[in-house]
């Protein structure tokens, strides 16, 4: 996870002095701060009860959870109990690959990187899923495969999703992710529902 998160800070073109302050930081080992920081994943229900994971990375457990109460109150939501809705998801090491001229081929690369499966997302753009454990392995084999890896990460997959239909409640949800997304704590929001473009197109 941590190479991860340094890859995708150095793409971002984030200084290394920077990065190593924020990893001394996370580790509580950052001369002169008496704080650490602690990674932590709060569980909630959205309008139409949408199930909705936040992960989150604070040094004071007790103002960020008033902030999220405040966003899921103030949106038709709730803020859960740990595990009311996390049985729902499970997380997986993702990576998305460009330049897929020949779809065997790419097959073949997940296969032997132990990929579990992949999806074709836009013409000659794929995720590739596999393990959290073997998400630097199918990375660097797909590289090595000559597959350009323009984002490996770690995701929230959900078993099953809500389809949302209604206007006032996909604005509501909208509302509610942004929100959350908005707070300083907040690393990543993920729910399980399903939008449609239209729907979509007439909530921007």
């Amino acid at each position: 996870q941590l190479r991860t998160a340094i890859e995708k800070a150095k793409a971002a073109g984030l200084p290394n002095e920077n990065i190593e302050r924020a990893i001394a930081k996370g580790g509580g080992t950052l001369s002169g701060d008496s704080s650490s920081l602690e990674a932590i994943r709060y569980e909630g229900y959205g309008p139409g009860g949408v199930a909705i994971l936040i992960e989150a990375l604070t040094d004071n457990r007790n103002r960020t959870a008033a902030d999220l109460r405040v966003a899921f109150s103030k949106n038709g939501g709730n803020l859960g109990e740990t595990g009311c809705v996390s049985w729902m998801f499970s997380q997986k090491g993702v990576c998305t690959v460009e330049r897929i001229v020949d779809e065997e081929q790419l097959l073949e690369a997940s296969l032997e990187g132990s990929a579990e499966f992949y999806e074709m997302t836009q013409e000659q753009i794929a995720e590739v899923f596999t393990e959290v454990v073997n998400l630097e392995n199918l990375s660097q084999t797909l590289k090595q495969k000559g597959f350009g890896v323009t984002d490996a990460e770690l995701r929230w997959i959900s078993a099953n999703n809500v389809e949302v239909t209604a206007p006032d409640q996909a604005r509501s949800l909208l509302k509610l992710i942004d929100s959350l997304e908005s707070l300083e704590d907040v690393q990543n929001v993920t729910a399980n529902f399903d939008m449609s473009e239209e729907l979509m197109a007439v909530m921007a």
